[in-house]
């Protein structure tokens, strides 16, 4: 469950410090006094998308902190294990987001960053948020499929993965087979193009790295000359009139003479013109080696020349380097070979795309038989908590119709059908309900889903808009009664439901020093009462408001009292 809930700079928010409780709690307030601002905040805490609208006017930042506590069990300590980050159930669980006046945004939990993906898959395992824009997806047909499938799982989870890895194989072979075979005609009009650009760069025998090779070799034939005197110096310089070599050694004959009076000065000089020495003479061999070698000859020059122009000539046509040019001569030998063996490929694709749509219809029905099963089953569920909520004499199907062709979630079409009133034929859900009716379905479905997702906090923004009368205190009477399986809050305008509530926050919009400021306020005994009074009445709060809202509070007590001694 929340525990706590600590906000700074948001919006109109400066600070705001709260406790809750566990149950079913609600939060009222005057019409913009900024009630889906904490919304907003357990909405960014959940993983939603932050920007510098969010920070309150003049500040730097805003920060949102919330603590959870949770079961052993609950996935996202699992989750948590799973990225590496330290976490024990038997702590609770602290989110921290942050963002500034520029934008930028951050998360935190227990002290630890997670990126934004990380914070939205673990906020989907701890608040399920529904507002009224929510409706709109129960229109939308695509959702009523994955609204199925939830409730179906695992049963429906396994059959689904097994049958998309059927999809997977199925469609890409049969992608295959059509690209081979709208491409025919042109594969033979490109087989003679690829046949000669083939033979000519097999003809020209190309090696890895042979182009650096023969530049380095050109180099060297067009500056033979300038090389040779350039070594014969070098070596006459050593070996030649200057005697370098000879000078040198005459040296190391004197120093050692001179090294047996001083040898600890003179030793590691000694040392190091022996050194000097060797090297130069054998860098003097070197050269002599070097000039020797050295090559005049035009003939190979030109034949160095023409076979770079060459190189250069298939580099403009097939790629930038020789390595380029011999990947493409690869490609194109591939391709060579599949239109060589198009028919044969057609063939033996033809077979097996059948095979794999076999394998993709038996999989497919497979799905579709638990679909059917766990269709009824929903139906009857939803039915029974439209019961409960004053739509009594409606009826509630998912159809499960075949679609002409298999799709990536299965060969289903699945649609939530409704009979509002009795003698009236079964209609898409999105053509006939209305508002109020659109909010008990979907609550008939949260309730559902609460046993199964078991995410331990529910939100309902404003979700009874359009209710009043015994429907509105249905939908207060439902909401309690989840609350019993984790903690839900609700947002809402309706004294039917605040009185059912076990904790009640007002939410008040003051304005000091032409700034706005917003609180959240826990209420108890007269102020519950007198809150609830102005629900009933408006502005003016009267004796006769306020003893009908300490009447409504005594029976819904009464009332969960009940409920408690049935259990």
């Amino acid at each position: 469950m929340l525990v706590e809930c600590t906000i700074r700079n948001l919006a109109v928010i400066e600070s705001a410090h709260v406790r809750f409780s566990p149950g079913f709690l609600v939060m009222t307030g005057e019409t913009g006094a900024g009630k889906s601002i904490l919304i907003d905040a357990l909405s960014l805490i959940a993983g939603a998308r932050g920007s510098a609208d969010f920070v309150r006017h003049g500040a730097k930042s805003c920060e949102i902190e919330c603590v959870f506590e949770l079961a052993p069990d609950h996935p996202a300590w699992f989750q948590l294990e799973q990225w590496g980050i330290a976490a024990s159930p038997e702590e609770t669980l602290l989110i921290r987001r942050d963002i500034s006046a520029q934008g930028k945004s951050s998360a935190r939990v227990n002290g630890q960053l997670l990126n934004l993906t990380m914070l939205k898959a673990l906020g989907d395992t701890l608040i399920n948020l529904h507002g009224q824009h929510d409706h709109q997806s129960l229109m939308k047909v695509e959702r009523h499929l994955s609204l199925l499938d939830s409730f179906g799982e695992p049963d429906i989870t396994s059959l689904h993965k097994r049958y998309r890895e059927a999809y997977s194989a199925y469609t890409e072979l049969r992608k295959e087979w059509n690209e081979l075979e709208k491409a025919g005609m042109q594969n033979l009009q490109m087989l003679d193009l690829y046949k000669y650009q083939i033979e000519e760069i097999e003809k020209a025998a190309l090696k890895p790295g042979e182009e650096k090779e023969l530049e380095e070799e050109r180099r060297k034939l067009t500056h033979a000359e300038k090389l040779t005197q350039a070594v014969t110096e070098g070596y006459e310089s050593i070996y030649g009139s200057q005697m370098a070599l000879e000078q040198l050694g005459k040296a190391v004959e004197e120093l050692e003479d001179a090294v047996k009076v001083d040898q600890a000065a003179l030793g590691p000089l000694l040392d190091q013109l022996r050194s000097a020495y060797y090297q130069v003479e054998d860098a003097s061999f070197q050269l002599r080696d070097y000039r020797e070698g050295i090559e005049f000859n035009p003939e190979k020059l030109d034949e160095l020349e023409n076979r770079l122009a060459l190189i250069q000539s298939l580099k403009r046509k097939y790629g930038d380097s020789v390595e380029d040019i011999l990947q493409y001569v690869a490609a194109i030998k591939q391709d060579v070979a599949k239109i060589e063996n198009r028919d044969q490929r057609l063939e033996e694709l033809r077979n097996e795309v059948e095979l794999r749509k076999a394998k993709l219809h038996q999989r497919a029905e497979a799905l579709s038989k638990v679909r059917r099963k766990q269709a009824v089953q929903l139906a009857n569920n939803v039915t029974e908590h439209l019961r409960d909520l004053q739509m009594e004499r409606t009826r509630f199907e998912v159809s499960v119709k075949p679609l002409d062709e298999p799709g990536r979630d299965g060969a289903d079409l699945i649609e939530f059908m409704i009979s509002p009133n009795p003698g009236e034929p079964l209609k898409p859900l999105g053509k006939i309900a209305s508002g109020g009716e659109l909010s008990r379905i979907m609550l008939a479905l949260k309730s559902i889903f609460a046993g199964v997702d078991h995410i331990p906090v529910l939100i309902f923004d404003e979700v009874d808009t359009g209710v009043s009368g015994r429907a509105a205190q249905a939908i207060a009477e439902k909401m309690a009664r989840l609350a019993e399986n984790c903690q839900v809050f609700a947002i809402t305008h309706l004294p039917q439901v605040a009185c059912m509530a076990d904790s009640h926050f007002l939410i008040q919009k003051s304005i000091n020093e032409d700034r706005t400021y917003t609180e959240v306020r826990s209420l108890e005994d007269q102020d519950r009462t007198d809150e609830l009074a102005r629900m009933l009445g408006g502005v003016t709060i009267t004796d006769t408001t306020r003893s009908h809202a300490h009447e409504m509070l005594e029976l819904a007590e009464q009332k969960k009292r009940g409920w408690h001694h049935l259990q």
